[in-house]
């Protein structure tokens, strides 16, 4: 049949053609237990692209990669020497001649960048840059800017459910095992079937205890993740308790320090930030301190974890099919998180793989996102910079909007003491 593949916000959709399957499966009882999903019968578009094009006359400031690092105070001294990045995708690809003209200027060196195929998938760029390229593109020059050192592998998968978990899987178990993984690709929760939501995770499982730290934007669409049926929803894989959830902020400098980082929250239909508590996954035992409400009966996984510039008003400078534009979303979220993951390992000398565990205090509660006031991250109410402590204690309860600000020295001072994990 055919249908409406999923697309980044603004962009249409193509339409393809695929397999869907009616009617429920079965298997012999004797692999009751054994099999644990049947992926492949269906292979309906699953995933969307988590990025947002900034018009011209949105755009207010834009940043390179390299000057976010240098904002969010990422680790002196460490490049990514040493650790290898995989990263996640679902369409398009990209040209050696795109990342020779966008590295050069920027002074870091070119990166490695490795392509690999997935189930017959391949590196295919397809000269759009408001389509599947726009993301790819993206992901590269965000992690090879910020850790320019670091072997970057990307894996290309079809976009349906079986091809998202093997993408995942050949990932986690390739050698030698990456430190970080980059996914900024997802849907609403309830877009995913059982089987195939639990299949991803326990690839998400076998990451996490190879040691690999794995990040997931967790949107644009804010709290209803794009649905029209008036529900709140949180996106998937974001809402797996086995990762780090990215969401977004918008950011200012001045004087080459963040002057003010709020929410992101461009209004109705115009992005922001995804985020909310899963129907799905229960709350991690690392998030119970956080103060996430419950729903319903038990309390649901709080997403996201962490944040980092998003808007696309404030966006990532990024060159796509030789064309050189500004984009923001939590897709840019995603691999800035995963490149710090890498610099975060070269520092320690261990990769700090699964941070949620390591991030949340314990035993207090603490916002993932700023007080209802006006104030920006990092401030009093009155406008006054606060220290570090106050940034974590004047903020009593855990909300949906943007987890802990990307302040990469706060990041390792928590991290300090930890030697290794897993791997």
């Amino acid at each position: 049949m055919s249908s409406e593949a999923p697309a980044p916000a603004g962009v249409a959709g193509s339409r393809v053609e695929h397999r869907q399957r009616s009617g429920g499966l079965s298997i012999p009882r004797a692999l009751d237990g054994v099999v644990t999903a049947v992926l492949g019968l269906d292979d309906r578009p699953q995933a969307r692209a988590q990025f947002r094009i900034a018009p011209a006359e949105a755009t207010t400031v834009s940043f390179t990669p390299v000057a976010l690092g240098q904002l969010y105070e990422f680790p002196a001294g460490t490049d990514g020497t040493g650790q290898t990045v995989a990263v996640i995708e679902l369409g398009g690809g990209f040209a050696q001649s795109d990342l020779d003209a966008y590295f050069g200027p920027l002074g870091v060196g070119s990166p490695s960048v490795t392509a690999v195929g997935v189930d017959g998938a391949a590196n295919q760029p397809g000269g759009d840059p408001s389509g599947a390229d726009g993301e790819v593109l993206l992901d590269i020059e965000v992690i090879g800017a910020l850790a320019p050192k670091a072997d970057i592998v990307v894996y290309f998968a079809p976009n349906t459910d079986a091809g998202f978990v093997d993408a995942i899987a050949a990932a986690a178990h390739a050698t030698p095992t990456p430190t970080a993984m980059s996914i900024s690709w997802g849907q609403s929760e309830d877009q995913w079937t059982t089987q195939a939501r639990a299949a991803l995770d326990d690839a998400l499982v076998d990451a996490a205890a190879l040691g690999v730290t794995v990040t997931a934007a967790s949107g644009d669409n804010g709290s209803t993740d794009g649905a029209t049926d008036g529900k709140q929803h949180v996106d998937f894989p974001a809402s797996s308790p086995h990762l780090l959830a990215c969401g977004g902020t918008s950011i200012q400098a001045t004087a080459g320090a963040i002057s003010s980082e709020t929410v992101w929250n461009n209004g109705a239909g115009r992005g922001a930030t995804g985020g909310g508590i899963s129907d799905t996954f229960a709350a991690p035992t690392w998030q119970t301190s956080a103060g996430v409400p419950p729903t319903g009966e038990q309390s649901g996984r709080g997403v996201p974890d962490v944040a980092g510039n998003a808007d696309p008003a404030t966006g990532y400078e990024v060159l796509v099919d030789g064309k050189r534009s500004v984009i923001g979303g939590t897709s840019a979220v995603a691999p800035l998180w995963a490149a710090l993951a890498a610099r975060l390992s070269q520092s320690l000398g261990a990769p700090v793989g699964l941070l949620g565990p390591r991030l949340y205090p314990s035993g207090r509660r603490f916002a993932t996102s700023p007080p209802a006031t006006t104030a920006p991250f990092g401030r009093a109410p009155d406008g006054t910079p606060a220290p570090v402590s106050a940034r974590r204690t004047a903020r009593r309860s855990w909300q949906p909007c943007a987890g802990e600000r990307c302040r990469a020295a706060f990041v390792q001072r928590r991290l300090s003491g930890v030697t290794g994990s897993g791997r």
